[in-house]
């Protein structure tokens, strides 16, 4: 929930939420049919639902006991402050096995699959991800993974396809040890891994090559959403069957097209798509 101004008087929007649904959202703006599955529980997963509902993506719902999290925010002076929020509760374990065979089928039958995550620690085990990565890669479904912390350890342990990753999860700035973190994931198996560094250039490492990621400067309205924009970029272009190198620059454009705009996950398919074409993958040595 966001509460803005309109003409000094507050304006309530509800909207569907989630690092999931962001980013599929983006997927189905590219063109690419996009299945969401997910757990809705309690009074914010019926109206979750709902919302959801109306929006251009398939879902696939497993109902739960656990409630679904929900925040608000106050947007009227023009920046973001969080009122309230309510975490997630965590799913039972039939309620994970559930959620978590309904997630494998449906990516097998996609052949393409983005691995995101709750926004709290506790809706399900860390080691799902390993589980679900290496289970779906094994049954030719190129996984995406972007997560964070523990959760992003375990996915890399399966051995995704592409990881995307943010420098402050690395915990690095530097750009030789951005590289050195870069090849450690790669280790695994992984063919591509795309470093976001807020303002700067992204760092790529695609099948051993190393790149700067160079996009079109544009006007922030909010940078919020952007990883995962790009993450959805990357991941409609492989299944277009584009190579690693231009759904990369498909991702990097969808993340500009995101920080025009104040929905996350939002943004034109025509719009990314002229800017992917004004994308640049600088090489570069070590």
């Amino acid at each position: 929930m966001t509460v803005e101004d309109l003409d000094g008087e507050p304006d309530v929007h509800l909207h569907a939420g989630g690092q999931g649904f962001w980013q599929s959202r983006m997927i189905a703006a590219l063109g690419v049919e996009a299945v969401v599955c997910a757990a809705f529980g309690g009074e914010t997963g019926r109206v979750l639902r709902t919302l959801l509902e109306g929006e251009h993506v398939d879902l696939r719902a497993r109902d739960v006991a656990a409630r679904n999290g929900a925040y608000v925010h106050d947007r009227r002076d023009g920046s973001r402050s969080e009122m309230v929020e309510m975490p997630p509760d965590a799913l039972s374990r039939h309620e994970l096995d559930d959620l978590y065979e309904l997630a494998l089928v449906e990516g097998i039958r996609a052949g393409t699959a983005v691995l995101s995550g709750p926004s709290d620690d506790r809706v399900l085990p860390h080691d799902t991800y390993y589980r679900l990565t290496a289970d779906l890669m094994r049954n030719d479904c190129r996984v995406i993974v972007d997560l964070a912390g523990d959760r992003l350890a375990e996915a890399v342990r399966g051995g995704p396809h592409v990881v995307k990753v943010s420098h402050e999860e690395l915990g690095e700035e530097e750009l030789p040890e951005l590289v050195r973190k870069c090849r450690e994931i790669a280790k695994s198996g992984v063919h591509g891994v795309v470093v976001s560094r807020a303002d700067e250039p992204a760092l790529a490492l695609l099948d051993e090559a190393l790149y700067l990621v160079r996009m079109p400067r544009l006007e922030p309205v909010d940078t919020r959403g952007a990883g995962d924009s790009m993450t959805a970029g990357i991941s409609a272009g492989l299944a277009l069957g584009m190579s690693l190198e231009d759904a990369v620059k498909l991702g990097a454009a969808a993340g500009a097209v995101n920080v025009t705009r104040h929905g996350l996950g939002s943004g034109g398919g025509d719009a990314v798509r002229e800017l992917s074409r004004r994308v640049e993958l600088e090489p570069i040595g070590e």
